[in-house]
């Protein structure tokens, strides 16, 4: 199928950026009977997504009632039958673990933040309960209980492997004939009444709608016809890998500074910084030691244990959520996502695909 030309079907959609968010959008899409083209700059699924360590958390996140914590729990709770339906249509298995999280303070300060913070989140429906150090020293005993001051235990928290999510996500497509194309990067859109003019790589190509959901690069691609709509910016992180035996690590597991967690080939994840320092993607051996050292204090053993792995990505950063239309019913924005891409790709595909199937149906 080719993905250039003077015209394109009237239902058809562009979407700029094939990362997780990008790729479920297109699949529901597609599972509606749009015809849809997703462009990415790169590879597929090779920028945050394939970074991310695939925390599925609101445990870990939510602090504050906002639309993203509602959105972070609403699509914490479609997990499990968005990697069914996944599965199912691409007849793969994705690394998906309902294990939990341990959080761990380990101060008088921590703990009562903790408390704080754990009150709140029973309110919005976020379980958690205290865990003694006892407890910890039986169920999970490579984990440092000297000076710990306290812990709770979310039993809703998951994991996710967001590489073979995207994967799947790219079997799906393809089986549902959404043109894939990559190292084409989206430069401009002109709207119009009758629809979107689109300028790749590959020339301009005219589309009934286009979603951005480019990540740290969205608010990169110039608009006109609308206001620009809100800017995008990169939030580097560092993480580092450990090979381990098996059950290594059963839960995640958050300490100062640090999480931990292990996916099913025996990987276990620490991580991560937060830096603003531009699309700057250079693993920095301070920062990577600085994660190793907080690892280690966490579990002790990593601390006579080289990390084998090390990686950054880059977080898309904006100063909030943009999930929805951009003053048009032919353009629509999917990015902002910040730490939560990967928890929030059921809840931000259902919301666009129904959005976009009520503006173009009812036209």
């Amino acid at each position: 199928m080719n993905s250039s030309g003077p015209s394109r079907p009237a239902r058809s959609i562009a979407i700029a950026g094939g990362g997780i968010i990008g790729l479920s959008v297109a699949w529901r899409l597609a599972q509606r009977g749009f015809p849809v083209t997703v462009y990415d700059q790169s590879t597929l699924g090779g920028e945050a997504s394939w970074a991310g360590a695939g925390m599925l958390a609101p445990g870990g996140e939510v602090d504050e009632e906002s639309d993203l914590t509602s959105a972070a729990i609403a699509s914490r709770r479609m997990y499990s039958s968005f990697v069914a339906e996944l599965e199912q249509a691409t007849h793969s298995t994705i690394d998906y673990q309902e294990c939990g999280a341990l959080e761990l303070a380990y101060s008088g300060e921590e703990l009562e933040a903790l408390e704080r913070r754990a009150a709140f989140q029973a309110t919005l429906g976020i379980p958690s309960k205290a865990i003694s150090a006892g407890s910890i020293r039986a169920f999970w005993p490579r984990v440092q209980t000297e000076k710990l001051a306290g812990a709770r235990f979310y039993p809703e928290d998951g994991i996710v492997n967001p590489r073979q999510v995207v994967t799947a996500l790219i079997a799906a497509n393809r089986s549902l004939w959404v043109t894939l194309v990559e190292n084409c990067p989206v430069s401009c859109l002109k709207l119009a009444d009758e629809g979107v003019d689109l300028t790749s790589g590959n020339g301009v190509s005219k589309y009934a709608a286009v979603i951005v959901a480019a990540g740290a690069w969205s608010g990169g691609i110039q608009i006109a016809g609308v206001p620009q709509p809100p800017a995008s910016e990169p939030v580097k992180g560092h993480l580092i890998g450990y090979r381990q035996p098996d059950q290594t690590c059963t839960t995640i597991i958050r300490g100062t500074n640090i999480y931990l967690l292990q996916r099913a080939n025996g990987l276990l994840l620490a991580g991560a910084s937060v830096e603003r320092v531009g699309f700057e993607r250079e693993v920095n051996p301070e920062i990577t030691a600085k994660l190793a050292a907080d690892a280690g204090a966490v579990l002790p053993h990593l601390a006579e244990t080289t990390p084998t792995e090390s990686w950054t990505g880059f977080r898309p950063g904006s100063d909030a959520l943009h999930v929805g239309p951009w003053h048009s019913n032919r353009l629509f924005l999917a990015y902002g996502h910040f730490r939560n891409g990967i928890l929030l790709a059921p809840w931000t595909a259902d919301v666009l695909a129904d959005t976009i199937a009520a503006s173009l149906e009812t036209r």
